[in-house]
């Protein structure tokens, strides 16, 4: 019998509805599984108990007054570590923040408990994102839950982590350089980097930088849209956010795949990707490809990316942390030590170039579009490794110049702006989820979260490319 924590978000909220399914069993279920899980996988790192269980009468409540329920009505939904939460610790993963609790919710936060959502727990991440093995000083690493040893990516690897254990049905993420994206693919669950602005990203100290946004995880498209739904939203304080609503659908239909011209790319034509990796993903598209009205192998044009990417980060990084390593450099991790110390070696005309590149890639990957619908690509260039291992420095024998170039499947597409949903494609050559990217330019959220939905059925009727569940007896144990 499936246990109220398993079920999809979209089942558990029409079963709310129709009064099948009380907003506490559903809590009480998610709290005996992250008893039962989060002491092996560390992926919920602050919970306040007590407030959740009485959200969760309060919503039971409402149903049985018969009130209007919100979206998300009695849902637990478990929030990235980068979110400000209204009397739930807020860290950032770093110790200058450890003992910190906002007095509200940030604007993305307050959108989603609006929506009726109990929100409950935070989930572990790297100190201020930064990295793609979700381990800080503050809590600890966390673990993947296909194999605990093995890291779940970053930097929303707490979320996925969760998700993938049956703790949550919801949880938030963001992503820059595939901080969403990839611990999905890891983890066996879907991830949405929405197009900038779809959901505002207030609060941001370049708010003209638009590489960084907030998304949805769920383990299926249509969880994850139903999320989306409720982050989505207009606020003039992100200068991307627009007036318009992005023309998100309120229901996913699916898209008819027969009418789809699709660009296949095993690398994006820059990107180092493990050849074990690279076979997997070659034999996927063999699986599926037959749907589309054609799939042919296509790179887009990402020249320059690498440095353009490392240079305009940097300007993200020297922004928002120069003042932190000025004074708190004892409390700060490796990666945003790093990051803001090679932010601060580039020059002006290093700035404007990486600036140009961009534009370049941007318009390039536009041009892309006008006789293809959707790319696909692989999420991630390795199978997951142990998460003492910080990063990821070799691929196919050839060294790594950066820790963060091993993600350039991700970050690449991030310098095009794009809308992208990392989608469960089966297990890799040992035996470790694999996920694979449905993406589209600036503004196709609606294409993509379609196509995704539709492929997503597609891949579920094949034991070989449906979507992984973990072994939960092995992280009881």
């Amino acid at each position: 019998m499936t246990k109220p924590c398993d079920l999809s978000a979209i089942e558990a909220r029409r079963l709310i509805g129709i009064k099948a399914l009380s907003p506490v069993e559903l809590l009480d279920s998610c709290l005996e599984r992250i008893t039962e899980t989060n002491g092996t996988l560390n992926a919920v790192v602050a919970m306040d108990e007590a407030a959740a269980k009485a959200n969760a009468k309060a919503a039971e409540k409402a149903v049985a007054d018969g009130e209007d329920l919100g979206l998300l009505h009695g849902l637990p939904v478990g929030i990235k570590d980068l979110n400000p939460t209204r009397n739930l610790k807020t860290t950032w993963g770093s110790l200058i923040y450890k003992d910190h609790v906002p007095v509200e919710d940030d604007h993305m936060v307050a959108n989603v408990r609006a929506a009726g959502a109990n929100v409950f727990s935070k989930t572990n991440t790297p100190e201020f994102g930064a990295g793609a093995n979700t381990t800080n000083r503050v809590y600890g690493p966390t673990g993947n839950p296909f194999d605990p040893s093995k890291t779940c990516a970053g930097s929303s690897g707490g979320s996925a982590a969760a998700l993938a254990a049956g703790m949550m049905p919801l949880a938030t993420g963001s992503d820059y350089g595939g901080s969403l994206r990839t611990p999905a693919a890891f983890c066996g669950v879907t991830g949405y980097r929405p197009s900038p602005g779809v959901v505002p990203a207030v609060g941001r100290p370049i708010s003209l930088n638009p590489f960084s946004v907030v998304g949805p995880m769920g383990r299926t498209v249509a969880d994850t849209h139903l999320l989306l739904l409720a982050q989505q939203d207009t606020n003039l304080r992100d200068p991307f956010s627009s007036m318009d609503d992005m023309d998100i659908p309120a229901t996913l239909a699916g898209a008819d795949l027969s009418s789809m011209r699709v660009a296949i790319s095993t690398d994006l034509g820059c990107a180092p990707v493990d050849k074990e990796i690279a076979a997997t993903f070659e034999q996927r598209v063999g699986k599926f490809s037959h749907v589309f009205l054609n799939a042919h192998n296509r790179d887009p044009r990402m020249h320059d990316v690498h440095e353009a990417f490392e240079i305009t980060r940097g300007v993200n990084f020297v922004g928002a942390h120069r003042d932190r390593l000025e004074h708190h450099r004892d409390l700060l991790d490796r990666n945003v030590i790093d990051n803001t110390e090679r932010g601060l070696k580039y020059s002006l005309g290093d700035v404007a170039w990486a600036h140009t590149v961009q534009t370049q890639i941007y318009n390039d990957f536009i041009d892309l579009f006008e006789d293809v619908d959707i790319l696909i690509c692989p999420t991630a260039s390795v199978s997951p490794f142990p998460h003492s291992q910080l990063f990821v420095e070799e691929i196919n024998g050839e060294e790594m110049p950066t820790y963060m170039r091993w993600l350039a499947l991700s970050y690449a597409l991030t310098m095009a702006l794009p809308a992208s949903c990392s989608l469960p494609c089966g297990v890799d050559h040992l035996g470790m989820p694999f996920g694979i990217q449905i993406v589209g330019p600036n503004g196709s959220d609606a294409l993509v979260l379609e196509v995704a939905h539709s492929l997503e059925q597609v891949l579920a009727s094949d034991p070989e490319t449906a979507r992984p569940v973990a072994d939960l007896t092995k992280l009881k144990a």
